[in-house]
């Protein structure tokens, strides 16, 4: 009977510690519930607050200004000044473009491809060029390409691909320049003679197209057009091949660009010969005041803030990733003579 009383009180206790222990472990597992859920979102918030400390350097990031140079084949002419005034409008208004110039003192394949490896070193995204050359300049743009850089074309091209190249169609302009000299001798009634042509350089392919143009004009006719001589669109020089010209009775005199056109302008006057024709490129004060005198009859103005706007604005939507609708753009021309000049 002892030994049964002895036998149902151990099988209690043993249930009574049973149902504690598994309370215990119940109670432990509420207990720890919460700090797991607590843990968690604690975690939460911590990477909640990490990516919200992010966020503002990611927005900076996407924010910063496109980095974009203009490189042109030197500062001497006029015309390179106005394709930077027409950079300068459209980085105003765009908001978003960190814009410099950069070009040789002179017209110089060296310096130019100098000036391109500053602005790749300097950070460019985008660069907008009036080459030099046709092909000096390609080992410097493969190089900026495959760092990134989307390279835009202004004035002149060079024989490696670019997203874009805004310039005159320079072989119709130069016909036109062509044509309006040859209307002018005739009227004067001039049917034969010589004519000479100041051109900056054999490689500098808008003005060789330029040069081309202009001989076309003249195909069938009864004029001669005598070997082209290079100034390096130096005005002095210019003047010094112009002034050989005039000694040689040229009826004509044909600047294929600025400096060209300035030089036979001068030549012109002081020979004070006003029976001889000066026909140019390009527009500045010196050509505007060389016209008004009567000492070119015209220069074909280009639209070199055109150039450089449309080169901004396009390098934008490049950058930007966009598609350009537009990858060849004539800006065109208009012909300058005393009566249509400001």
């Amino acid at each position: 009977m002892k030994k049964k009383l002895l036998s149902s009180v151990l099988c209690v206790a043993m249930v009574a510690t049973m149902l504690v222990g598994c309370q215990s472990k119940a109670e432990t597992a509420q207990e720890a519930a919460p700090a797991e859920e607590a843990a968690t979102e604690e975690a939460a918030t911590a990477e909640e607050a990490e990516v919200t400390e992010e966020a503002p350097a990611e927005e900076a990031a996407a924010g910063e200004p496109y980095k974009v140079y203009l490189i042109t084949m030197d500062q001497m002419d006029q015309h390179w000044k106005n394709v930077d005034a027409g950079c300068q409008e459209a980085a105003k208004e765009l908001g978003n473009i960190d814009y410099s110039w950069l070009a040789p003192d002179v017209k110089d394949d060296a310096k130019q491809i100098e000036c391109i490896n500053n602005a790749v070193a300097g950070g460019a995204q985008a660069i907008l060029l009036a080459a030099n050359g046709p092909d000096a300049v390609t080992a410097a743009l493969e190089e900026a390409t495959a760092a990134g850089v989307k390279i835009i074309y202004v004035d002149s091209a060079a024989n490696f691909e670019g997203e874009a190249t805004f310039a005159t169609d320079n072989k119709a302009a130069g016909m036109t320049a062509g044509t309006t000299m040859l209307i002018e001798l005739e009227a004067k009634g001039i049917k034969e003679g010589k004519i000479g042509i100041i051109n900056v350089n054999a490689a500098t392919a808008s003005c060789v197209a330029r040069e081309e143009g202009f001989r076309s004009a003249f195909e069938g006719s009864g004029f001669e057009i005598l070997e082209t001589q290079y100034g390096e669109g130096d005005a002095a020089k210019s003047k010094d091949i112009a002034s050989s010209y005039v000694t040689q009775g040229v009826v004509g005199i044909f600047g294929a660009n600025e400096g060209s056109t300035v030089g036979a302008g001068n030549a012109i006057q002081e020979a004070g010969d006003g029976s001889i024709v000066g026909v140019g490129f390009d527009k500045s004060d010196t050509i505007a005041e060389l016209i008004k005198g009567g000492f070119l009859l015209a220069t074909m103005a280009q639209n070199p803030d055109v150039m450089g706007k449309s080169g901004v604005e396009a390098a934008e939507k490049v950058l930007k990733g966009e598609t350009l609708t537009e990858t060849s753009v004539d800006t065109g021309v208009s012909v300058l003579t005393k009566d249509t000049i400001q």
